[in-house]
């Protein structure tokens, strides 16, 4: 194999593919065109990729590439999806969201974190070890989908084709979570945040009807006062307070590395799941998500006037489910804390937690090595994802299944996807390809 060079620009071909608006939720408004674009253009930018490696469509939106390997081991599979969330047109970006700007080190728009960015890195390593010659030491499917952000039918047909084929593959790693700097409010220093696993989610529909009419004569409790209440008592504490194992991980492998009063309540809280679950709950945010299934209603609807009383109203409410509970439990749960057979629970959506991936294992010491070689001195410390990838399809049947971007991100570019101003630096985009082109030369 001839020495790996990596092909400058990288920059600006995260910008084109920013450039092409794939906003999967405006799919009706946009089309496919987009979309069409973006097969077009990685096409286009990767050519030996194209040339040399199997690619098949899979619904209109996956693209599932093979790298055929020198072995018949299980293979490798490297995850990504280049659709995005859509832009509020009122929000005050410094750089339009479909420009790709590049300024101040940076390439600015919508997907340049989530997912256009580590989709690039892998695109990347693969056709610069492509250029040099490279072989895997077994087969790589690269799978992308075009719909994550509308709940992945294509990453769910891919899976079923691998299932279908008897495909069980060795290693997933999809998007999640990245190389941060103070990962909790009291711990310092900078880590690699691996999820080894993920939450549920199940979105519910809670709807009333009750007796319609004027406004100037109400009925004691409308429909809407019926939706309204049973929202109301929904509240932080519907679901109990748990610590998964990946959690306990974490914080003993922080304590491995803190130093003074800090040490101590990391060890302590390690020790202590029912004490961790406590603390992280009072601290709120994303510490109280990760030891406890959330809830938060997200659209209510109902009436027609502003002097009508509505003969119906509901409301949409999205879970992320913890590890170690079920949909079928949560459902339940949240029924008997309604306390109201007058309102009716539809199941909109619904997906299982997954199990946690183990970290004493081959597959996680892969990542540590390709870590250590892009990233000097940043750990792998497990956690658990609370938001939905497209990997949850695979760990129903694949045993090391991690979620991990291999880009730095601090706390405001993490509050940015989703959001205003995402932005990726373009110098961890250019060690997130070294990322990758590790883990590829380093299978065995």
């Amino acid at each position: 194999m001839d020495a790996v060079v990596a092909r400058p620009g990288i920059a600006d071909r995260l910008s084109r593919m920013i450039q092409l608006p794939t906003v999967s939720a405006e799919l009706e408004e946009r089309g496919m065109q987009p979309f069409d674009n973006f097969t077009a253009l990685i096409a286009e930018l990767y050519p030996l990729t194209h040339q040399q490696l199997e690619l098949e469509r899979h619904t209109d939106f996956g693209l599932l590439f093979r790298w055929k390997g020198s072995s018949d081991a299980a293979p490798l599979v490297l995850m990504a999806h280049y659709d995005v969330v859509p832009v509020d047109e009122s929000d005050p970006w410094t750089h339009p969201p479909f420009s790709g700007t590049i300024a101040d080190g940076r390439v600015y728009g919508r997907g340049a974190l989530d997912d256009k960015g580590p989709l690039i890195v892998v695109l990347e390593a693969v056709e610069n070890l492509l250029a040099a010659g490279f072989t895997p030491a077994r087969d790589v499917y690269l799978s992308f989908g075009g719909n994550e952000e509308t709940f992945g039918a294509a990453a769910v047909e891919i899976a079923r084709v691998l299932q279908e084929r008897g495909i069980v593959p060795w290693l997933v790693v999809d998007e999640g979570g990245a190389v941060v700097d103070a990962p909790l409010s009291f711990v310092q220093g900078r880590a690699a945040m691996i999820g080894v696993g993920e939450k549920g989610v199940l979105t519910l529909k809670l709807s009333a009807r009750g007796d319609g009419g004027h406004a100037s004569a109400p009925p004691t409790l409308t429909a809407v006062r019926r939706i309204a209440r049973a929202v109301n008592r929904l509240d932080p504490g519907t679901f109990r307070l748990r610590t998964p194992k990946a959690i306990s991980r974490m914080l003993s492998q922080f304590s491995e590395q803190a130093t003074g009063p800090s040490r101590l309540l990391l060890k302590v809280l390690a020790a202590a799941p029912p004490l961790t679950a406590r603390v992280f709950a009072a601290l709120g945010g994303e510490p109280a998500a990760m030891v406890r299934t959330t809830l938060a209603p997200t659209m209510q609807s109902g009436g027609t006037a502003a002097n009508v009383i509505p003969s119906q109203a509901s409301a949409t409410v999205n879970l992320r489910i913890a590890l170690g509970e079920t949909v079928e439990d949560a459902v339940a749960r949240v029924r008997r804390r309604i306390r109201d057979p007058l309102v009716s629970i539809d199941v909109l959506e619904g997906s299982e937690p997954s199990p946690e991936s183990p970290t004493d294992n081959a597959q996680f010491a892969l990542l540590g090595r390709a870590l250590e070689e892009a990233f000097p001195g940043v750990r792998p410390v497990p956690y658990v994802m609370m938001a939905a990838t497209d990997s949850r399809h695979f760990h129903r049947f694949s045993p090391a299944v991690y979620r991990f971007a291999p880009l730095e991100m601090s706390n405001a570019q993490r509050a940015a996807i989703h959001g205003v101003d995402e932005s990726v630096e373009i110098a961890t985009l250019e060690r997130g390809e070294k990322f990758h082109r590790a883990l590829l030369e380093h299978l065995t």
